[in-house]
């Protein structure tokens, strides 16, 4: 019998559906890798052996190897580390913001966006480490008390970012695995494999499918996304104090916090929309992870591609409405200097390509929703190379400016950048479950009891 779910955001076929739903999003953990995921993880380990030998010729001749000069000290290492942090903004928004405000069409796709937010802050955090040329000193920037001899500067927020970014990670990580803990006890039950069996009893800690266990287990999920919620604001209003506690025009501007977040939300989405199309075609799930799923995000691309427009517009405005000549100086040198082909890919990328998603047939359709994340994603990347380079190359001594040129050393560390996350990502599609099989469970349709007080999905047999 086949049971049509068109209006629900979960569409399942067959009978029983719950069965079938733990068989087909099992089934990626069960199968041989094939040729085309070995092709492609391939690709992605080749971009991170490059990017592997440009960090290992950083760590040998130093940060001359970069383009960095002065009066640019910060380019593409930090560039880089903001772009991944706000990449790694739209699991938590997903998983913990949407949870919170009982958005189920976030079940389908909160997993994947979850592990893509651990994987995305793993590159994050790997490039202030290597911008500050002697990475094997990296534990002074943890706060022992004086134990180095060292007194760490709390006043500066390139200390906040430690602390911002390391407890996003931690509770981020602790998210994610509980929210795993259900699926570790099926795949546990399903197996037969006995090394698998063991790793699944393990991992999922005891669980028996209780009332008690259940109960439990939402207090900590609430728990957690409550803690999760603040930290999606917090730490990229931090980073962005990298740069607005500074007196560098184009930096010094209380607007920055917002603007960060609503960026870092902005390209987090498209990059998570750009991972799911793929997904869901590679491993047949676009009964489970639906159109609606993408349109629904789409329109957040959107939403957010307006605040970010605003942003630059406040931006503009202000420079002009300040009456200050550095911060003007900025703002024209960005939209008419050397580097005015940057400022326009980040705002034909960022502002004027998105609001293709005002069609309802565009946001719908699979190549121009690719096409238009891929640029949302290469626009904020091109908004902190804006942000940094432009803001830097011509200071307030013009007997110091001088041009900012990526050498093939930085290109190859961004391009290991991606192969490792990528390699992650498609690490995880065959080790864990990609969507949550209980939380999609729990809102197919006939998941809840109806008003008669029966439940669909016992009456067509299903478990």
């Amino acid at each position: 019998m086949d049971i049509d779910y068109s209006k629900e955001l979960v569409q399942v076929e067959g009978n029983p559906p719950l069965a079938e739903l733990d068989r087909v999003i099992s089934l990626p953990l069960d199968q041989k890798p094939n040729k085309n995921f070995l092709i492609a993880i391939s690709i992605t380990s080749t971009m991170l052996l490059i990017g592997v030998i440009c960090v290992g010729l950083t760590f040998y001749y130093g940060i001359g190897m970069w383009g960095n000069n002065q009066p640019v000290g910060w380019a593409f290492g930090i560039i880089n580390f903001v772009f991944w942090v706000g990449i790694g903004h739209a699991g938590t928004l997903i998983s913990a913001i949407l949870f919170l405000l009982r958005q189920k069409w976030r079940t389908g796709i909160a997993r994947f966006a979850e592990a893509m937010t651990i994987f995305a802050v793993i590159c994050a955090g790997l490039f202030p480490i290597i911008h500050t040329g002697r990475p094997w000193l990296a534990g002074y920037l943890i706060p022992y008390p004086n134990d180095h001899g060292l007194w760490v500067n709390f006043n500066s927020p390139l200390v906040w970012d430690v602390f911002a970014v390391s407890t996003y990670f931690t509770v981020s990580l602790v998210f994610w695995y509980v929210g795993l803990i259900p699926d570790f006890a099926t795949l546990r039950d399903r197996t037969t494999d006995k090394i698998k069996k063991t790793l699944y009893s393990i991992f999922s800690m005891g669980w028996r499918h209780s009332n008690r266990h259940w109960q439990h287990y939402e207090k900590a999920y609430m728990i957690l996304a409550g803690l999760a919620t603040p930290l999606v604001l917090s730490v990229h209003t931090v980073v962005s104090f990298d740069f607005a506690t500074a007196v560098v025009p184009g930096w010094h501007t209380t607007i920055f916090p917002p603007y960060f977040v609503a960026g870092a939300i902005f390209s987090g989405f498209a990059m998570v929309v750009t991972c799911l199309v793929f997904l869901r075609k590679v491993f047949h799930i676009e009964h489970i992870i639906t159109m609606n799923h993408l349109d629904n995000m789409n329109k957040i691309v959107l939403a957010t591609s307006m605040m970010v427009g605003y942003g630059y517009s406040m931006e503009l405005f202000m420079a002009w409405y300040s009456g200050n000549h550095f911060e003007q100086f900025v703002f024209l040198n960005r939209a008419f200097g050397p580097y005015a082909w940057a400022y326009w890919t980040m705002i034909s990328c960022n502002v004027l390509i998105p609001q293709l998603f005002w069609i309802r047939k565009i946001r719908r359709s699979i190549p121009v929703m690719l096409f238009i994340v891929v640029f949302v994603n290469v626009g904020m990347w091109f908004e902190r190379f804006v942000i940094i380079v432009t803001s830097l190359h011509r200071d307030f001594l013009p007997s110091s400016w001088r041009m900012y040129t990526p050498t093939l050393v930085d290109l190859g560390i961004l391009l290991g950048s991606f192969g490792l996350f990528f390699t992650l990502i498609l690490l995880f599609t065959r080790t864990l479950p990609v969507v949550s099989m209980a939380e999609v469970k729990a809102v197919i349709h006939g998941a809840q009891p109806s008003h008669d007080g029966s439940n669909h999905i016992q009456q067509i047999g299903g478990e």
